[in-house]
């Protein structure tokens, strides 16, 4: 009872912690993306060469976020990030219809590693304050997101800076994995009672 109780308080009130993995095509914005986050403002960044840490604290949930380059001679690296990641945040340019096609392979190389199978997707369709940026819904057609099966995704226009779409983006990923950890956890309960049941039954 006290357990259950303790599970219950925690759920409800103790602050959650999820490790999350940004990645995306060099240019995409990721890392302005995390500091607008992180600091509420734009930051003067350069190309990525290894990977950028912090931890963004919103609504009751403790985001670890690995931004990991994307230049092309990293990319093979992203593997080494994947291990523990609950959640996928891949950031796309809006605007740069040449390589909507390599971020397409890249993304959907990615989503077939085992590591990530259980991982939900985040797409930031960015840059949509430039006058040729394609829409989420053209975005979702280029990257073939539809044609996924048994992932969780969702994928949010935004512009990196000036925040807009972040925090939507963020509430569709926190809800969701707060809903996968409950569900997650009421199955692991339930697991410990049918082994109660079973060794009570052999006795």
């Amino acid at each position: 009872m006290g357990m259950a109780f303790s599970r219950v308080f925690e759920r409800l009130f103790g602050k959650k912690e999820m490790r999350i993995l940004m990645v995306g095509l060099d240019a995409a914005g990721k890392t302005t993306i995390l500091y607008k986050l992180k600091l509420g403002e734009v930051v003067t960044t350069i190309p990525t060469i290894g990977f950028n840490v912090e931890t963004v604290e919103y609504k009751n949930i403790s985001f670890t976020v690995w931004d990991v380059g994307g230049q092309d001679k990293i990319r093979p690296l992203w593997r080494h990030y994947y291990q523990n990641t609950q959640g996928l945040i891949f950031v796309v340019d809006s605007n740069d219809r040449d390589r909507v096609d390599a971020a397409r392979d890249e993304l959907h190389r990615m989503l077939n590693e085992d590591e990530l199978r259980d991982s939900v997707l985040l797409v930031f369709a960015n840059k949509q304050d430039l006058p040729n940026a394609m829409s989420a819904a053209e975005m979702t057609d280029k990257l073939g997101l539809h044609g996924l099966r048994h992932r969780q995704w969702f994928i949010q226009a935004c512009c990196a800076t000036t925040g807009d779409g972040l925090y939507e983006g963020l509430d569709w990923l926190s809800a969701t994995l707060q809903k996968q950890k409950s569900r997650g956890g009421e199955e692991a309960e339930a697991m410990d009672d049918s082994k109660v049941t079973e060794i009570i039954a052999a006795v």
